[in-house]
């Protein structure tokens, strides 16, 4: 394949701090990593992470980072498949893009929360009841609810995306009511409607985490996902004075891995799924990445086990297939979202 494979980050050792949980000794993990770039140079696969999967997929990965940034990147290979280390929701989005390759997913149980909270046929009946409104989608979404969008969006680019569209136009938004919530903040739409879906894990996030780390780490840099139940009381406390604005930032997954590259604080609280803190101490290993809650891991996520990753590339198993028909309106929605502006390596 034509495109460079990122190196594997630090050595792993066995570890039971948050976000770097491993299963495999640092000898084990050389000895299956060496059959996993073996078995994918020998099918012509490239093999790519997301950021909340374990620290052994992590590091043997051609690339790591959100999903439609790791799609996009793998279209641009010359890999015949696309092994996909992430959730279902993200495959679909793989082969969406790149129709022509196969793409397996080590897990096909390994689903998401959030993009299950809403079904394509929920999407129609809610468009029924708004007749005439643009229906703005995050890509955390199944390939049926995005056939049914007018264009998509990241947790980076959503308020641009909302700010494109006509001030005198509904929105329907779908399907993370905290996202959603954050653009309308944001973008001061008042006819922006919200479905009512989140992240388990996000959601779980609370306030009263946010306060009891900020108070346990009161010099701390903070980085918040979007999707968090705590976004909203992040930003009162922000705007009240009670956090610091110069230390507060509201980002995607990507927007924290370009941040924690150039931070030069002594602690970052991070408000995500713990996983991609295995990324963030590799890339700067002078900064504390503290979880704002230790607990916030995605039990899909880790699904995809380094077994199994093994166990795909040596049988072939798992193909992730969708519709053509489908797959050719969800591209339109993405497409429409990439002509409005890159959304660069902020998706999730």
């Amino acid at each position: 394949m034509t495109a460079t494979a990122v190196p594997a980050t630090t050595a792993p050792t066995t570890t039971a701090v948050p976000g770097d949980e491993r299963t495999l000794s640092p000898a084990e993990y050389e000895s299956w990593a060496a059959e996993v770039r073996r078995l994918a140079d020998e099918r012509g696969a490239v093999v790519l992470a997301h950021n909340y999967q374990v620290p052994e997929i992590q590091d043997v990965a051609h690339f790591t980072g959100d999903s439609l940034h790791l799609s996009r990147v793998a279209a641009q290979t010359d890999a015949r498949e696309i092994v996909f280390c992430g959730v279902h929701f993200m495959a679909e989005t793989a082969k969406i893009l790149s129709p022509d390759k196969t793409v397996l997913l080590p897990d096909h149980d390994a689903g998401c929360s959030l993009a299950d909270s809403i079904t394509a046929e929920q999407l129609r009946e809610w468009k029924a009841e708004h007749p005439g409104a643009v229906v703005v989608s995050y890509v955390n979404t199944t390939a049926a609810v995005k056939a049914e969008t007018d264009v998509c969006c990241t947790s980076s680019n959503a308020a641009d995306v909302v700010r494109s569209i006509p001030e005198d136009r509904e929105i329907l938004f779908c399907p993370d009511q905290f996202l959603g919530a954050h653009v309308k903040r944001v973008t001061g739409r008042s006819n922006v409607h919200v479905w009512a879906g989140e992240c388990h894990v996000h959601a779980g996030i609370s306030p009263a985490d946010v306060r009891a780390q900020v108070a346990a780490h009161p010099d701390a840099e903070i980085l918040v996902h979007p999707e968090c139940g705590c976004t909203t009381s992040v930003l009162d406390l922000v705007s009240h004075g009670d956090l610091p604005a110069e230390r507060t930032r509201v980002l995607s997954t990507g927007g924290m891995v370009e941040q924690a590259a150039t931070t030069t604080a002594p602690q970052v609280l991070v408000a995500t799924e713990v996983g991609i803190l295995h990324q963030l101490r590799a890339l700067n290993s002078g900064t504390a990445f503290i979880p704002m809650n230790s607990r916030a891991a995605c039990r899909y996520m880790k699904m995809i086990t380094p077994a199994k990753l093994l166990h795909t590339l040596r049988t072939g198993e798992g193909a992730v297939d969708v519709d053509p028909e489908t797959a050719t309106r969800a591209r339109r929605a993405v497409e429409a979202m990439i002509a409005i502006g890159e959304p660069g390596r902020g998706g999730e």
